[in-house]
């Protein structure tokens, strides 16, 4: 496993402040965030852990601006996302977020290189100079910088768990994201697949990527340069914070 981390930038690429999120089942109210402050600068690795209903998966889905806080603000890159309407917020995530899930989340019919390249069939939304010859180029070459040059058109079912994930990683990537999500990216992995995978995270962070990895591995987590532990909602412990000036 790589021993050196990318040095973090003096910019806060994320930050939250007094963030809650409070879901309703029946009439019980189950506070899932309880008031969460947290600065997150380029290039940070961060393993984000804590036992089953801590409070992490609900963190990491309103980082990524997948659901919204019930009260609070979060900052991405500087943008106060709470003000943002769907279409905006659908608009920052495709543009400046990448995810990685357990689940892999591949289409089955589909080669590895139209997999990769779906986050730009979705950004032609927003960029008309797109093009699907352009889009392949980059889905390619995605593949190959996660180790997979020989599986462009390989589909799914003609692919190992750690390759799948793998071509996972690479359609994360193919955008250049700011902040690359990954949840549980292991749980469907043996141990050693499981290895090239977080070994290949530590390289792609070594090059300037950031990094929030949610799991409940505490293993895996205490190999990350940053460990925050979470427990009812809130932050236990934040060990390995590298304090760039804000």
């Amino acid at each position: 496993m790589a021993s050196t981390a990318a040095k973090p930038s003096a910019e806060v690429v994320i930050r939250t402040e007094n963030l809650t999120r409070t879901f309703t089942r029946g009439d019980e109210e189950i506070n899932a965030l309880a008031g969460v402050d947290l600065r997150i600068h380029a290039g940070e690795f961060v393993a984000i852990t804590g036992a089953s209903g801590s409070g992490k998966s609900t963190l990491m889905y309103i980082l990524g601006l997948i659901d919204r806080q019930t009260s609070g603000t979060y900052w991405l890159s500087g943008i106060q996302t709470d003000q943002l309407d769907e279409d905006e917020r659908a608009r920052l995530r495709n543009q400046q977020l990448g995810f990685v899930f357990q689940g892999f989340h591949l289409l089955p019919k589909a080669t590895a290189t139209r997999n990769v390249s779906m986050p730009l069939v979705y950004s032609a939304t927003y960029d008309k100079t797109f093009s699907p010859a352009s889009a392949d180029l980059r889905a390619e070459a995605a593949l190959r910088k996660v180790g997979l040059g020989d599986r462009l058109n390989h589909r799914p079912n003609e692919l190992s768990g750690g390759q799948r994930q793998r071509v996972a990683i690479a359609r994360a990537l193919v955008n250049n994201p700011r902040v690359l999500f990954a949840d549980e990216p292991t749980g469907n992995l043996d141990s050693k697949r499981g290895k090239e995978i977080i070994d290949l995270f530590h390289e792609l962070n070594n090059e300037g990527v950031t990094i929030v990895l949610v799991t409940h591995d505490t293993e895996l987590a205490a190999a990350t340069p940053r460990r925050i532990v979470m427990r009812d909602g809130k932050i236990l412990e934040d060990t390995g914070a590298r304090h760039a000036a804000s």
